[in-house]
């Protein structure tokens, strides 16, 4: 029986996978496709959760993902360090030191082309990459905060939110790549309370794709974003997980993990007005004063300084699939591996998302 692409399921199992917890998640409605990142591998499923095929054998950490209508293909986070999170992702694969350095990457899948499982990312030419010299410039910088010296200026463990967008405010009617910096949750520094947005010229991009070595990787990419944004949401605890543009609204949607300043709300959700344009101000604890672009938080009614949302999922995966539908992940493990069961929910601006419930399927 033929599916209808115009319903959507309420829920969407994953299968089990053994690459790592689910990281982001994104949605080819027009063919029927879900992508999963697990960590170190990309899963295709059909709608109703059976496996299509796999990208398999990163070193790095693979986060954030999004489907690009425009070309047909995934884009998500990559990243390679030597800091807690990369000696874990090695270690578990019994792996360590086997790449080369640091590099921080936007990945790009040819999608169409996974059709089994296990397809090696490198090897099958299915993966280019993007070089983010912006994020390694941020990430391997010693500044001073608070009388001492401190490595990662803004707090920059790297990448993970991503996706693809207008920029807020504008008539700009260009497809940006916005990529959101991790952020370490130090509560002794003041210069991390704000997350970072690099932002590119989708259109530019291709160019700049390269086929990845892990033993010897490239640094092909633009020299700088096209334009840098910080938003002022207090201490998190490395920085947005999951970034979703909303094409309805034109807000931006951040699942975070919660930040443990005391001076701070500390929400598991933020999100960026997408009405209000970009304005100039200080960039709030850096040292010495820097000015920066800001955007504006969505106001939750609070008056708070930082107004966010108690939404407490999103962090392992967020999509938005049209009318104020989002697909988001609530993550899991069992002795088979890990797996996410994905849940429809609405957006009510208020929660700001609720399930989408009493339906096997909701028409969209």
């Amino acid at each position: 029986m033929k599916e209808d692409r115009n319903k959507l399921p309420a829920e969407i199992y994953s299968g089990s996978h053994n690459g790592g917890h689910c990281q982001g998640i994104a949605v080819d409605r027009a063919h029927g496709y879900i992508y999963y990142s697990f960590t170190t591998c990309l899963v295709k499923t059909d709608m109703r959760g059976n496996l299509i095929g796999s990208v398999t054998g990163l070193l790095g950490h693979l986060g954030c993902i999004d489907f690009r209508e425009s070309d047909g293909r995934v884009y998500g986070s990559l990243e390679y360090k030597n800091d807690e999170i990369g000696r874990g992702i090695l270690g578990s694969l019994g792996k360590s030191g086997q790449h080369s350095g640091t590099a921080f990457y936007a990945a790009v899948f040819d999608v169409d082309r996974i059709d089994r499982v296990g397809m090696d990312a490198c090897e099958s030419g299915i993966m280019k990459t993007v070089y983010l010299k912006e994020v390694v410039d941020d990430y391997n910088a010693v500044t001073t905060n608070r009388g001492r010296e401190v490595r990662h200026r803004f707090g920059c463990s790297g990448i993970d939110g991503l996706t693809f967008g207008r920029i807020p405010g504008g008539d700009d009617m260009r497809e940006y790549m916005f990529v959101a910096y991790g952020v370490y949750g130090d509560t002794e520094r003041s210069d991390n309370d704000c997350q970072v947005i690099l932002c590119y010229d989708g259109a530019m991009l291709k160019k700049y794709e390269c086929r990845l070595r892990e033993d010897d990787m490239h640094t092909v990419g633009p020299l700088a974003p096209d334009r840098k944004f910080f938003v002022y949401t207090g201490n998190t605890e490395y920085g947005v997980q999951n970034l979703e543009y909303d094409e309805a609204t034109g807000n931006f949607v951040m699942a975070v993990y919660r930040g443990r300043k005391k001076e701070f709300p500390n929400y598991p959700m933020f999100v960026i007005d997408g009405s209000k344009k970009p304005y100039v101000g200080v960039v709030p604890g850096v040292e010495p004063e820097t000015k920066g672009e800001m955007l504006c938080l969505l106001d939750n009614g609070s008056g708070e300084k930082t107004p966010g949302f108690g939404f407490k999922y999103g962090s392992t995966g967020l999509c938005s699939v049209g009318n104020g539908l989002f697909y988001v992940s609530h993550d899991g493990r069992t002795q088979n591996g890990f797996d996410t069961h994905v849940k429809l929910y609405r957006w009510n601006g208020i929660d700001p998302l609720e399930r989408v419930c009493g339906s096997d399927e909701t028409e969209v």
